[in-house]
């Protein structure tokens, strides 16, 4: 070779050099190419995960009435609900029994056997608890031990929606809590340091000496009854005020946060994916027919409804970042009929119109009724009220909002003491609203917060629960939304989208759809860092 080489002309050695140089690249580039036609990627085992929330856990306990949101999360991650333990489920001819038979050797995070005693106990716990918010689901429902691996469960009556509250169910450890008495378990050690049944187990906390916990590490729970999940380590990160959160973001302190405002998503500085996260869930004005004589009037009521713009609300607080809601069901719900809401939209001109019909016509001060509306002590909330205030105003309706905390909110709620309550309605993947309109629900602790009552619909709210039929159940489900949509009881406003922020490198992440925020951790096992590449 060297002798040949000596024997090219300089051009032929150039000639030579480049076509070897061209042959080396497109050899590279072949192989490349093969390795990656003829091999795919897999989620690969390692990594940590960060996320960091404002707040503090107190109760990571399923037995509880979790009213914060970082306890709902973390118990999300660390319990299992009961169909995620449950090989088979099976529904009785009358569809009022359901055998549920669980997966075998399960184990909770210690070791210890997990069988059909935590599932009665837990639903037994639960049904006797003053305060649960799934208590009044579980009435009337008998728990019975069949062997160690299944579970009977009776119904009084039929109903449809039943297998959504066994996933919502987290079964608690009998072995754990069966000896403390129902008044002390919030003075349980097990509330910060649980032991569950999910893919990722308490492994330790760090705490300030003024008792701020600063960090909660989880880490890989060997007992997980499903493949073992990819991430080594979940990490939480709390802190004590909103702001904080995006400056370590962008410091790469933490991976993720949850529950970001729209209006900050402009600060964030380095590389990151925003999830929009759909949400079965809307806020609304309640009316209170019995505290002016005004809003008896179904008049009024639709004017108020035709005077609210509600795409200007969408833009300007949300950035389009929501869903407008005009009845009982939003759009991203089973059952969901657009067709009804054909005629809804923003019309002063009507308002105008359907007030001056109904004999509410202006005085001197171009007023024709004054309106008192409760609204919680949130941001967007107050912003929403401030805009609506607005447009009211042009059609002669003065709107005086009261800004309140937290506990007002729930003495307002219990005492029903309000003329307007702005306020929000979550409801699940069905479309079972008995409880937020049915007449049965009108006092506290109902949550038919406009009080509102309609013999019609209540019968139409009582089928939906019984009728195992797809078709005929969606006509009744229209039917329903048309009733309440004509009745106007209250003003339908929007669904915001639940914003969430993550690396960029985060791969896995898949529910775009949860009934809550903490459903956002319901596929965490599959989460991952790192990637291998097989052969296909």
């Amino acid at each position: 070779m060297p002798k040949i080489w000596r024997l090219f002309s300089s051009t032929e050695r150039r000639i030579f050099g480049a076509a070897l140089i061209a042959f080396l690249i497109s050899l590279i580039f072949l192989s490349t190419n093969f390795y990656y036609e003829k091999t795919i990627e897999r989620p690969a085992s390692g990594g940590h995960y960060t996320e960091g929330s404002v707040g503090q856990p107190i109760f990571i306990n399923p037995l509880l009435a979790l009213t914060n949101e970082i306890d709902r999360d973390l118990v999300e991650i660390i319990y299992s609900n009961l169909i995620e333990l449950t090989e088979s489920q099976q529904l009785g001819s009358n569809n009022r029994f359901w055998t549920i038979t669980l997966k075998p050797n399960l184990q909770w995070a210690d070791g210890q056997p997990l069988t059909a005693d935590d599932v009665v106990f837990t639903i037994a716990v639960i049904q006797n608890s003053a305060d649960h918010p799934s208590s009044a689901v579980w009435q009337g429902v008998t728990a019975e031990k069949i062997n160690d691996n299944e579970v009977r469960l009776s119904l009084k009556t039929p109903y449809v929606f039943f297998s959504d509250h066994l996933q919502e169910l987290k079964i608690a450890p009998k072995h754990i809590f069966g000896s403390i008495p129902p008044a002390n378990l919030r003075l349980s050690r097990y509330n910060l340091e649980p032991v569950g049944s999910g893919a990722y187990q308490f492994a330790g906390l760090k705490i300030e000496k003024d008792g701020f916990i600063t960090d909660y590490q989880l880490a890989r729970n060997p007992a997980y009854h499903g493949p073992p999940p990819y991430l080594d380590k979940v990490n939480f990160k709390f802190y004590r005020r909103p702001e904080e959160l995006i400056d370590v973001f962008n410091k790469k302190e933490i991976d993720g946060l949850g529950g970001l405002d729209q209006k900050l998503t402009n600060q964030l500085k380095v590389g990151r994916q925003i999830i929009s996260i759909a949400l079965p869930r809307y806020y609304a004005i309640f009316f209170n027919p019995l505290t002016n004589k005004a809003l008896k009037d179904k008049r009024v009521r639709t004017a108020l409804d035709l005077a609210t713009n509600k795409e200007q609300l969408a833009k300007q607080i949300f950035n389009n970042q929501t869903v407008l809601v005009n009845g009982p069901l939003p759009p991203n719900i089973e059952g969901y009929d657009r067709a009804v809401y054909q005629t809804a939209g923003f019309d002063l001109k009507a308002a105008v119109t359907l007030l001056d019909a109904s004999g509410w016509t202006s005085g001197k001060d171009g007023v024709r009724i004054k309106l008192d509306i409760i609204v919680p002590q949130v941001a967007f909330l107050v912003e929403t009220v401030n805009l609506i205030k607005e447009d009211w105003q042009k059609v002669g309706v003065e709107l005086n909002p009261l800004i309140v905390n937290s506990s007002e909110i729930n003495e307002a709620i219990k005492t029903r003491g309000y003329q307007l309550l702005i306020f929000g309605n979550s409801l699940k993947k069905s479309p079972d609203v008995f409880s937020f309109w049915h007449s049965l629900e009108k006092s506290h602790p109902g949550r038919n917060l406009a009080l509102y009552e309609n013999k019609n619909v209540d019968r139409l709210l009582e089928a939906i629960r019984q009728d195992f039929n797809n078709h005929s159940r969606q006509q009744k489900l229209t039917e329903l939304q048309r009733k309440i949509y004509e009745d106007r009881p209250a003003i339908f406003l929007f669904s915001p989208n639940y914003l969430y922020v993550l690396s960029r490198n985060l791969r896995g992440f898949s529910s775009y759809f949860i009934t809550a925020p903490a459903e956002r951790f319901n596929k965490i096992d599959q989460w991952h860092l790192k990637t291998n590449r097989v052969l296909n």
